[in-house]
């Protein structure tokens, strides 16, 4: 059994899918997984991996659902993962040549069941690093405090322990289709850190019809989701008043979108989400004003 599941949620991304595939069939090491989720494609994603899958080259499972959103795709493969690890190459990125040689090896040497998995580096495609790089001093630390404690930004990418992905599944909303990926990633904060890798294990390119490129008519669109991923950010018992007061103010706009007139009896820290109620409406009024549609 390989140790190492690599997952990639896709929709409709039939045009920029192969990328994603010659990266893993030229990796130095075999030893993983493709796990694709396709996330009710209606192009020709569904013949290009059966075409993968008759060559032989990689180990693929495919798995076809019901248009779900990102967040959902991630909880279906999170519950179809069978290996120690698992990480997530969105379908517009891909792998350096030992990208999986690394993540194993690394593993190998230092990982064990007190943490929670690895992070490592994102790049541009032109080699660059997202951000800034992890920092030399800390060998682990948790999501959370990489960027709110040591400052570092940018997208990193995130290895995890299977068994500890499973838990806190995303919510589904009716008629929504996004949860913010990093509720789970908080959760998992509360109990584990992660070992530090400055090693570059993916390689990113922000597409026009990705999600990072479309947040604010995600935001708009998506009300519910993002209420509960702010409230879920409000009772995280490591963050500053300052953080919880930036998510309250989130969650007072997202509340006004989705017309929820309880929500401040809804909010953990209701005293807060008062004081936040006048940034919330400017925020509000700024998230429709760029979101009108004609």
């Amino acid at each position: 059994m390989p140790i190492l599941t690599v997952f990639t949620p896709t929709f409709n991304r039939g045009y920029i899918l192969p990328r994603c595939y010659e990266s893993l069939k030229r990796q130095t090491s075999r030893d993983f997984i493709w796990l694709i989720i396709d996330d009710g494609s209606s192009d020709n994603t569904k013949e290009l991996v059966q075409g993968w899958i008759a060559e032989g080259e990689l180990t693929i499972r495919y798995y076809w659902q019901e248009n779900k959103g990102m967040h959902g795709a991630h909880n279906t493969a999170y519950e179809l993962v069978d290996t120690e690890l698992n990480v997530c190459i969105d379908s517009d990125d891909y792998m350096p040549v030992d990208a999986v040689e690394k993540i194993i090896n690394f593993w190998n040497r230092f990982g064990s069941d007190q943490v929670s998995g690895i992070i490592g580096l994102d790049s541009y495609t032109d080699g660059r690093i997202i951000g800034l790089k992890l920092p030399q001093h800390v060998k682990s630390t948790t999501v959370f405090d990489l960027y709110h404690k040591h400052g570092v930004t940018g997208d990193k990418k995130l290895v995890y322990r299977t068994e500890l992905t499973r838990r806190y599944p995303y919510p589904l909303f009716q008629d929504e289709k996004f949860v913010g990926l990093a509720y789970k990633y908080y959760m998992i904060d509360q109990e584990y850190e992660m070992l530090i890798m400055n090693e570059i294990i993916c390689c990113v390119e922000y597409l026009p019809d990705g999600s990072t490129m479309n947040m604010l008519k995600q935001y708009r669109r998506n009300p519910k989701g993002f209420s509960f991923y702010r409230k879920e950010m409000m009772k995280l018992p490591f963050a500053g008043i300052l953080f919880k007061f930036k998510q309250a103010i989130h969650y007072v706009s997202s509340s006004l979108l989705s017309s929820n007139k309880r929500f401040i009896s809804e909010a953990p820290l209701p005293a807060l989400t008062f004081m936040a109620i006048p940034f919330g409406i400017l925020l509000y009024c700024y998230v429709r004003s760029k979101t009108r549609t004609s």
